[in-house]
């Protein structure tokens, strides 16, 4: 049974082996600061005070683990969300134009940005990936903001999370929108070691990153707090008389900035909320997001993580859950100052197992932008349309956003009006030969026609010929060493297609 194991395992014991775990408890924690001081004194002097930071904030999260026992939420002591607790976005009032100006003076957009596009089979940053007419995330976001200066004649500022992993490549990219109406700032996430889980000691031998990357991992998003403050930039940002960030994932397409919400946070007449999370109805695809919950007399975000396994499947439900976070939130830069000095920012841990290349078990500990909520005051939710959610995640999320779906306006993603409903199709493709961006391309001669799709399943050998059409629920199924080819010009309505190449009305 490794340590890990025994600290974890149940709470429940006799007293002697009680004091057994916390002696370990403490000897891990102990041990874990000999094994950075010593990674500390190998750096030269210059270098040690923005390392020591990062290991600070290391350590705190570390000692949080080991002292956090099953999940974090006792599930009877959640409570029913309070009356206006979340705000329907169709409520908001639009801002007057001459008013526009002024406001956009006091917001800050922050994109996270510290993801590689692996899990698609691209390499560096996952905001350099081509989602649409050779634009790529970062292209798209920077379109829309230059639009929004030069429409407003304002200058909102757009700032990157980079972390160890995209910041080369990133900084490389954005000096070609130098010419461009748009300042552009960086930080990096805070750079963490991987700890094994056996020994619970970290993994790397020095502070030589780039050397020996594995054994380093960047904290999740909801370090973007401390680094943000530790940065700088959120001082500055004061300082010049800005109010407000709005924080989202780079590949969420939907996350543009929302006058109706920024004129909600800085409207004059009501007490200002220090946080805001866009929430959006809850569909069967969306089981395994995190939801909005009023816990402890406050509101906070609900991740499966955190629930007890006995429990899942309430969770999981669409009528007991209604709405799940889109990962688009509204802070005040001031508050958000007050809680990193305070130190009393205790978002939830989550525990990231994995296999390094050499077989070796290691645990990494993250935590999520969203869970801060429940350390600001007078947090609310704002149930936004599901326009606002477009991630791309996957090649499926993809072939949705290249097709006719969609238009581009000023790096803006607008659903066609010939969509008959706001849905968006659900589509799933196979893994073995759609999972990697290249090969995904390689499979469509043009993107189909999606307008009327409501379903749609490929697994396979599958290729689709220009201008095909799939409309209702379409299936498309090659059986192991069959290839089936979608012809030129085809129309699918509601039909399986089989490893035989017949097709069937469904």
């Amino acid at each position: 049974m490794d340590l890990l194991s025994k600290i974890r395992s149940h709470q429940r014991t006799p007293s002697g082996s009680r004091d057994f775990k916390e002696a370990t408890k403490r000897d891990a924690l102990a041990r874990l600061e000999v094994e950075l001081e010593r990674l500390l004194s190998s750096l030269p002097e210059p270098k040690r005070p923005g390392v020591e930071k990062e290991f600070k904030g290391f350590k705190n999260l570390f000692s949080r683990f080991l002292a956090e026992q099953g999940p974090s939420v006792t599930w009877e002591k959640i409570q029913k969300l309070p009356e206006g607790a979340v705000i329907d976005y169709s409520t908001l009032s639009t801002p007057t134009t001459d008013n526009i100006h002024h406001m956009l003076d006091k917001l800050v957009v922050v994109k996270l940005n510290g993801g590689l596009g692996t899990s698609m089979g691209c390499k560096g940053p996952k905001s350099v990936i081509q989602v649409r007419n050779e634009l790529t995330f970062l292209d798209l976001t920077v379109q829309q903001i230059e639009h929004l200066n030069k429409t407003y004649k304002c200058n909102v500022p757009l700032v990157l999370m980079n972390s160890f992993n995209t910041d080369e490549d990133t900084q490389k990219v954005i000096r070609k929108y130098k010419g461009l109406k748009l300042d552009i700032h960086t930080f990096n996430q805070s750079c963490h070691p991987r700890i094994n889980r056996e020994s619970l000691l970290p993994v790397p031998k020095n502070v030589d990153v780039q050397n020996d990357i594995e054994a380093w991992y960047p904290p999740g998003h909801g370090d973007f707090y401390e680094s943000f403050n530790n940065s700088g930039l959120l001082q500055k940002f004061i300082k010049e008389g800005r109010t407000y960030c709005f924080i989202s994932n780079i590949d969420n397409l939907g996350a543009t900035v929302d006058l109706n919400i920024l004129s909600l946070l800085l409207n004059p007449d009501q007490k200002s909320a220090e946080f805001v999370m866009e929430v959006t109805d809850k569909t069967r695809a969306d089981v395994k997001g995190g939801t909005l919950i009023q816990y402890e007399d406050k509101l906070r975000l609900l991740e499966i993580a955190q629930v007890p396994k006995e429990h899942i499947d309430d969770f999981k439900s669409v009528s007991q859950f209604k709405f799940f976070n889109t990962n688009n939130l509204w802070a005040k830069l001031d508050a958000i100052q007050r809680v990193v000095e305070q130190g009393s920012l205790n978002m939830e841990i989550i525990v990231n197992n994995k296999s390094l290349a050499d077989g070796l078990n290691v645990i990494q500990l993250e935590t999520a932008v969203g869970a801060a909520m429940k350390c600001f005051e007078g947090g609310i939710g704002v149930n936004v349309p599901r326009s606002r959610f477009l991630p791309v995640k996957k090649t499926s999320d993809l072939l949705l956003v290249m097709s006719n779906l969609y238009s581009l306006s000023h790096g803006s993603l607008v659903m066609s009006p010939q969509r008959m409903f706001p849905s968006t199709p659900l589509v799933k493709l196979g893994d073995n030969h759609f999972a990697k961006v290249k090969e995904f391309l390689n499979r469509f001669a043009t993107i189909p026609d999606l307008i009327e799709l409501d379903h749609l399943t490929v697994s396979g050998d599958v290729t689709f010929g220009r201008g095909v059409s799939l409309k209702g629920t379409v299936i498309i199924i090659a059986n192991h060493g069959d290839r089936i080819d979608i012809p030129s010009g085809a129309l699918l309505e509601n039909k399986i297609v089989s490893g035989n190449l017949r097709i069937l009305d469904h």
